[in-house]
C-alpha cells in the first residue's frame, strides 16, 4: 500500500484540508498549478506586473500523533517594476517551503506580543488552506526593491527619479530653511557668529 496520496494538479490556489480530512493520519501530496486567469489576479493582488509561472508542490505529513508538517517547493516567474527605471524586471524564485502545524500551539496574548523563535510553527486550526500558505510564501519571496540591470541607487542608498531631461530632487532641495541660511550669510558677511 502506498505512503501517500496521489497528488491531484488542481488549477487554482484554494486548496483547503480540513481536520477532518487529516483524520486518516497519512501523508497528502498535492500539486497547485494555476491558470493565466488565476495567474492575472494574483498579480493584481500581490502588485506584479505579471506572474508567469507559479507552481506550489509538496507533502502534508502526519507530526506525532496531532501535528502536522508541511514540506513543499515553490517556483513562480515573476515581473515587477524597476525601483530607479520602472523598467520590467524578471525574477526566477524557487523556494523550499516548510510549516508546522500544532494542536497545542499557544497564541501569545498581551500587549507584548514576541515573534517565536521558529516563525515556520503555526497553530492547527480547524483547517490547512495549502493555497494560502503558498500565496504567503510567494509574498515573503519577491524582491523587495527589484532593479534592472544597470540601474543603481544614488550614492546615499537613496533612489533617485526624476522626468526626462531634469535633475532629481536631492536632499538639500527639500529643506525649507537651506535658502535662509545663504540669505542670513549674506547679511552677515559670511560671518556664522552674526557679527560682521
Amino acid at each position: 500500500m502506498p505512503d501517500t496520496d496521489a497528488p491531484t494538479p488542481r488549477s487554482d490556489m484554494t486548496l483547503v484540508l480540513r481536520r477532518s480530512d487529516l483524520a486518516r493520519r497519512s501523508a497528502i501530496d498535492f500539486e497547485l498549478q494555476p491558470g493565466a486567469e488565476v495567474r492575472a489576479a494574483l498579480a493584481k493582488t500581490l502588485g506584479l506586473e505579471r506572474l508567469r509561472k507559479l507552481r506550489f508542490a509538496g507533502a502534508l505529513h502526519p507530526l506525532g500523533r496531532r501535528d502536522w508538517e508541511l514540506r513543499a517547493t515553490l517556483g513562480a516567474t515573476v515581473t515587477q517594476a524597476c525601483v530607479v527605471s520602472l523598467a520590467p524586471v524578471t525574477t526566477r524564485i524557487d523556494e523550499v517551503v516548510e510549516r508546522r502545524f500544532l494542536a497545542d500551539f499557544a497564541i501569545p496574548e498581551g500587549d507584548e506580543i514576541e515573534t517565536p523563535e521558529d516563525e515556520n510553527t503555526e497553530a492547527l486550526g480547524d483547517a490547512i488552506d495549502l493555497g494560502a500558505v503558498g500565496i504567503e510564501a510567494l509574498m515573503l519571496s519577491l524582491p523587495a526593491f527589484p532593479r534592472a540591470e544597470g540601474e543603481a541607487l544614488g550614492d546615499d542608498g537613496i533612489v533617485q527619479a526624476a522626468p526626462q531631461g531634469q535633475a532629481p530632487l536631492q536632499d538639500t532641495d527639500l529643506r525649507p530653511f537651506a535658502g535662509l541660511a545663504a540669505l542670513r550669510d549674506r547679511m552677515t558677511g559670511g560671518s556664522d557668529d552674526g557679527t560682521s
